[in-house]
């Protein structure tokens, strides 16, 4: 393991170094990122930079790196400098949990962020709450997490697997008809979603004819796609995420399957569709932000910034993921001029990005009773390549507010707890 970059003031040479090692991505934790000024106030990210989240993990941490030098530029937290602490959590629960630990025990970081896997990231929400820290979770979906094991500390920038499967259960089910089979991950994350598709068909009257059930890092679907297509389904619904949704769209491929029943999902990510090759970018799915997004303010803005940091690619939602997550904390600590963490989790609740932070057309702020940010799904199909952009991969053919795609605080299982 690398050791942290010292402290100390950085000269420009050594600023240049580190953005040239940013933009190749050699992410081994743990790094430190520091602006000039005394007693900064630290950030630990817990990501899983190995494995199969491994892309989106690591632009997770780009878009956390630009809002520290944004933040820093304008004086930071309370006027001290930010400093950001990331870890490896190499997609593994314990070795997540270690991390975290270390960040809060050793590290003494004042706010931590992650993880990409849900199952991690409900891990580290115990030790957070436990501790006493205020936990952004930048990706983790799995609906308990600010459900049925929410806590006063924790809030949640992604989308929640009901999010995900309200915004595009309705399209699948008139667009492709009511006989559903399902390629589902075998985690927390595969699991609730599933659930939350399962909970929609019985309100839109369609059925479930089956479902696989495959282990993460999964490389050959062969056997569950053989299945799926016995089956024969109106629509395939794919639910794995990072290298495993890239190694079963390039077998639904190889097998012709998608000639003969059209595919779908829930989320999907530039991540995975730039691994993809043309032929097998394919299906109707739902982004959690999107890059290109004509004449919704700033956004060309964020754009310009994340290509300078990652060696010319556009922002993924996971970008704005680790963005939205270090701004969150930094806009509230600042606003209430503190860094007690109930006073600011209290702050959060009801909590409105500003517009150069939400990056969308539609209202986005954290709800009071369950801590989930309310952020718009991008609802469309995939594209095999780029008119304009060849990184513009994907046709929005609707942006749907988070209040219109969450189901009621009622529903969600939360009830908040706050210390004495």
């Amino acid at each position: 393991m690398k050791k942290p970059i010292a402290s100390g003031k950085i000269g420009r040479r050594t600023v240049l170094k580190g953005a040239a090692a940013a933009a190749v991505l050699q992410l081994t934790g743990p790094f430190v990122i520091r602006a000039r000024g005394e007693t900064p106030v630290r950030i630990g990210m817990v990501d899983p930079l190995t494995g199969v989240y491994a892309a989106p993990a690591r632009n997770e941490v780009i878009g956390a790196r630009l809002a520290v030098a944004e933040l820093n530029a304008k004086g930071g937290i309370l006027g001290r400098p930010i400093e950001l602490l990331v870890e490896d959590s190499a997609n593994d629960v314990g070795t997540g949990v270690q991390k975290a630990r270390k960040l809060i025990d050793r590290d003494r970081v004042t706010f931590l962020i992650g993880d990409v896997n849900s199952a991690i990231a409900q891990a580290i929400a115990q030790v957070a709450s436990e501790k006493r820290v205020l936990h952004i979770v930048s990706g983790g979906h799995t609906d308990t997490i600010t459900g049925t094991d929410c806590k006063w500390n924790v809030y949640r920038v992604c989308n929640t697997t009901r999010m995900e499967s309200n915004s595009v259960a309705p399209l699948l089910y008139k667009q492709y008809g009511k006989r559903w089979y399902f390629i589902t991950p075998d985690y927390a994350y595969g699991h609730t979603l599933q659930e939350g598709f399962a909970i929609d068909a019985k309100k839109l009257g369609a059925s479930i004819l089956g479902d696989e059930l495959a282990p993460l890092g999964t490389s050959d679907y062969s056997a569950y796609l053989i299945k799926a297509r016995a089956a024969s389904p109106q629509v395939l619904i794919v639910l794995p995420q990072g290298q495993d949704m890239v190694n079963c769209l390039k077998q639904i491929v190889q097998f012709g399957i998608n000639k003969a029943i059209p595919v779908a999902g829930a989320q999907q990510e530039l991540e995975s569709l730039e691994a993809l090759p043309p032929e097998a970018r394919i299906g109707t799915w739902m982004f959690e932000w999107y890059w290109k997004q004509p004449g919704v303010p700033f956004v060309s803005e964020f754009v310009a910034a994340i290509r300078k940091r990652n060696g010319g690619k556009v922002p993924t939602a996971r970008h704005w993921f680790g963005y939205t997550s270090v701004y969150s904390m930094a806009l509230v600590a600042n606003r209430e001029k503190s860094l007690d963490a109930v006073k600011l989790a209290r702050a959060l609740s009801g909590f409105e990005l500003p517009p150069e932070v939400k990056l969308q057309p539609n209202r986005v702020y954290y709800r009071a009773g369950d801590h989930q940010l309310m952020t718009s799904a991008f609802v469309g199909r995939a594209v095999a390549r780029g008119i304009d952009d060849p990184e513009d991969l994907f046709q929005v053919l609707e942006v749907v507010p988070g209040d219109k795609t969450a189901p009621p605080v009622s529903e969600t299982g939360c009830k908040v707890r706050w210390p004495a």
